[in-house]
């Protein structure tokens, strides 16, 4: 191995590392990492994982950052021979899941080296089966793009106060929060990722990663064929076209022309590389199908602004309840009629997502006491809750 050329490399970073004052919330959850286990950050492309490793690199004393989609030697006898020559105490792993044959050298460096690692990975790596047992050594925390509020404070330089939801159920927050409500448009058409920052086009940069993802990331990581990329790629294409109500399993074998286990497994794929989610069923007596959506804002490189809107809010409200660790299931009758759209249910909260025409018809039957229509506008009266609020939390 060059060691020489691995000290450049961390040298480079360590300086591009200095360029980037502002850190992302998400700063604080590793910055006081301790204990034994190894930490993984799974997160989309263009969410700032690469950043953050490069801001912890000129934070914490005795660290060495690896690209890891540049190093091909044995990733336990690197970490070695740099820990007995230079002393390294923490090892910052980029983009591991590039890496051939990394589980095994994750183990092996904690079972046999005393240090600590942290690691970063477009794929969730949590979700993968391991043969090698990661799940005792590594911590996997995930890294989503801006919210609401972290936008606004990288966009704006303003730092608003979280909120809870008891504040939005209650209508407690301050009334300064009003003043960017402006601002939630920008947010939903790219705003949310950071490299947005540096660009007024965000889209043609969002394929791109799309195309990366599907043609590198996946392919390192699932063992599928040419023709399987062609299909993912098309059924991102039906997906984004498509009604949030009407993509499941059962539509994507329809229309793609391939089984349902073919499409939960390719969902799965792009679930684990942040471009779908999903959201199980609620309640008794329905399609166990889960609910497939877009994250903000993948859905427009397919469709332009004013006919994804509709999606985009759904979605919006999807991914940030992920982001806060929230577990929500749609709510869909025994013979499909109408229903609110989501339950929270540790806060015992139904909400609706969408426009002016929402109204109490929208819960008949519901026996949760906290009924929430999060509309897209500034309105509060009665159930009604700007939906960019759930943004602030």
């Amino acid at each position: 191995m060059d060691i020489s050329k691995l000290l450049e490399f961390d040298r480079l970073a360590r300086e591009d590392g200095k360029k980037f004052t502002k850190k992302r919330f998400f700063f604080k959850e590793i910055s006081g990492f301790e204990g034994k286990h190894f930490l993984g950050i799974a997160g989309p492309r263009g969410a700032g994982k690469t950043v953050i490793l490069k801001q912890v690199l000129n934070e914490i004393p005795d660290c060495f950052y690896l690209s890891l989609d540049t190093v091909r030697d044995d990733l336990f006898e690197v970490v070695k021979e740099l820990r007995e020559n230079l002393n390294v105490k923490t090892f910052l792993l980029d983009e591991i899941h590039f890496h051939p044959n990394y589980e095994e050298g994750l183990k092996k460096i904690y079972d046999f080296l005393d240090v600590r690692v942290i690691f970063t990975s477009s794929a969730a790596l949590s979700l993968f089966a391991s043969s090698y047992d990661l799940s005792r050594r590594v911590l996997i925390k995930e890294l989503y793009p801006f919210s609401f509020r972290e936008y606004l404070y990288f966009k704006h330089n303003v730092e608003i106060p979280s909120i809870t939801m008891d504040v939005l159920v209650d209508k407690k927050w301050s009334r300064e929060v009003f003043s960017y409500a402006g601002e939630f448009d920008s947010y939903i058409k790219g705003g949310n990722l950071p490299f947005s920052l540096e660009t007024f086009e965000p889209i043609p940069l969002l394929k791109n990663i799309v195309n990366t993802v599907v043609r590198k990331d996946i392919p390192a990581i699932a063992k599928i064929t040419i023709q399987e990329i062609e299909t993912i790629l098309r059924l991102l294409e039906f997906v984004a076209r498509s009604s949030v109500d009407g993509i499941n399993y059962s539509s994507l074998s329809r229309n793609l022309g391939v089984t349902k286990y073919k499409a939960e497994q390719y969902v799965s794929l792009l679930e684990r590389a942040f471009i779908l989610s999903r959201v199980m069923p609620g309640g008794s007596n329905v399609m166990k199908e889960p609910k497939i959506l877009m994250f903000v804002p993948y859905r427009l490189i397919y469709e332009n602004f004013d006919r994804a809107l509709g999606a985009l809010r759904e979605e919006f409200f999807v991914e940030t309840m992920a982001s806060l660790g929230k577990k929500i299931c749609y709510l869909k009758s025994s013979r499909g009629a109408k229903t609110p759209d989501y339950l929270l249910a540790e806060d015992d909260i139904v909400f609706e997502i969408g426009g002016k025409g929402k109204g109490r018809r929208q819960f008949k039957g519901v026996k949760e006491k906290k009924k929430i229509i999060l509309t897209h506008s500034t309105e509060i009266t009665g159930m009604k809750r700007p939906l960019f609020l759930i943004g602030l939390i």
